[in-house]
Order: structure tokens, then sequence, then C-alpha cells
């Protein structure tokens, strides 16, 4: 299977207080499928967001590399970064809207940075885009005239306005009810088979965020763990992961596609 992404002996270190060093990643291996979507899951601090970091390479790693389609992004800088990085779409904790801008506004600003197109074109892809994302009738409001949920489906519009091949997602759905998770989680769903792009989730909000991974990668002590499955995950004989699956997955799961 064709891999979008590659962590080739990956080593990443902080700093601690008291002058030792956490060692987040180290010397880790493991490849994302390309058109797949794969949830990274762990405690806090495991290194999951660091994780999405090096692979924008808004982080360096301290050795190893990282292959995006086949280039080392540890080895890029300046121009070649930036348009490396134009292949990903990024939806934030928050939706990282700017609240002095409307929601035509946040969704049009990649295109008006980073495309030549003209107002008008950029008026018709944003309509069709807002449409698809059930936004039409919201283009003026600011976004703290809108829901968490409302605030998650303009954060993801914009994202997919450059037609990313990659989507990382860190923590979407932190903050929405369970209802507006699963209603997200739907719309995860149908733009993922619209578009057909890799989908990389990293998230607390486990076993429901499962539904939607066709692989799993858990991160312990610096070291990860990938299973082609959440069901493979029951079936471990590590300690930690048996302990895992007791607090966050139950004595038995199943997973399913959300439809």
């Amino acid at each position: 299977m064709t891999s979008a992404i590659a962590f080739k002996n990956v080593v990443k270190s902080f700093a601690k207080r008291d002058g030792g060093i956490q060692y987040v990643l180290d010397g880790v291996d493991f490849s994302i499928p390309a058109g797949k979507t794969t949830v990274i899951a762990g405690g806090s601090g495991t290194g999951k967001s660091v994780t999405l970091k090096l692979v924008l390479g808004l982080m360096q790693v301290d050795s190893g590399q990282i292959f995006i389609k086949g280039r080392d992004v540890t080895a890029l800088r300046g121009r070649e970064l930036e348009q490396l990085r134009a292949e990903f779409g990024v939806l934030f904790q928050g939706g990282a809207l700017f609240d002095s801008l409307t929601v035509f506004e946040n969704v049009a600003l990649p295109l008006r940075e980073r495309t030549k197109k003209s107002a008008e074109e950029i008026q018709d892809r944003v309509a069709t885009t807002l449409a698809q994302f059930e936004l039409t009738g919201h283009e003026e409001k600011y976004p703290a005239q809108l829901s968490g949920g409302m605030q998650k489906r303009v954060g993801l519009a914009r994202a997919m306005q450059l037609q990313p091949s990659i989507m990382l997602f860190d923590e979407p759905t932190t903050g929405l009810d369970p209802v507006m998770s699963q209603e997200i989680y739907h719309l995860f769903a149908r733009t993922k088979a619209e578009f057909g792009f890799t989908s990389i989730i990293v998230s607390h909000d486990i076993p429901k965020i499962f539904n939607l991974a066709d692989q799993v990668i858990l991160l312990h002590n610096g070291k990860m763990d990938v299973f082609g499955s959440p069901e493979e995950i029951q079936w471990s004989e590590k300690p930690y992961i048996q302990e895992f699956v007791q607090k966050t997955m139950g004595d038995i799961y199943q997973s399913h596609l959300v439809e």
C-alpha cells in the first residue's frame, strides 16, 4: 500500500525542568497509508500534537527522517517547505478562525493568500464550499456568532479550499457535546468519501473516534504501536495497551463505519 507519510527512526526530545531529557518520540518508525484515515491516540503529553507539528515542519526532529510523498521534510527549508505544506489542510482544536473576519472572509483567506484567482473566482469557489458544508446564509456572520459545531464546519471549509491531499485534525471535537461531536464525525466521513484525502486525526475521544479509523497508532513512553484496525488493539499482550483498552474501550469493542 502506498504511503503518504513515513517516519524513519525519528527521535524528538525536550529538556525537563530538573535538567533531564524527555523523549517524546524515541526512534519511531511508522507509515500513514495514502487515502486512508489514521487515528493517533495516547495519554496527555505523549506527543500526539508534536507528531503533527513534525509532519508540517513546524518542529525539527532531533534525528531521523520524515517522508511526505517521498520527500524528506526534515531536509526542506524556505520555499520548498512552504510548497510541501500546500499539500496539507489543518483543522486545529478551536478552529483557529480569525475573530475579526466573517465566515466568508475566513474561508476565502487561503485563496486570497495562496492563489492568483480573481475576486469573482474566489466568490464562486467559496459559495460552492459553503453550500457543501451547509453554511449558506451564514457568510456575513463572525465566529463569535456561531456555535462550536458551526465554527468547526467553517474551519474545515477553510482547510479544504486549496484541495489538500492530506488533512490533519488536532482534537477536532474538543469542547463539543456528544451530539455535536457525532455530527462532526459524520461530516468528516462524508468529506473524506467525497474528496478522498489522506486523514490523520489526533483525539482523546475514544473509542468513538475509532469508528473513522482504518489504522490506529498508540503512543506510549516515546514508542508507537501500529494497529491495522481498532479491533486489533484488544488482542495486544502488552500490559500498558491492555490497561488502555480497559480504560477506554471496554471488554468488547467493534468499530463501525460512520454513515
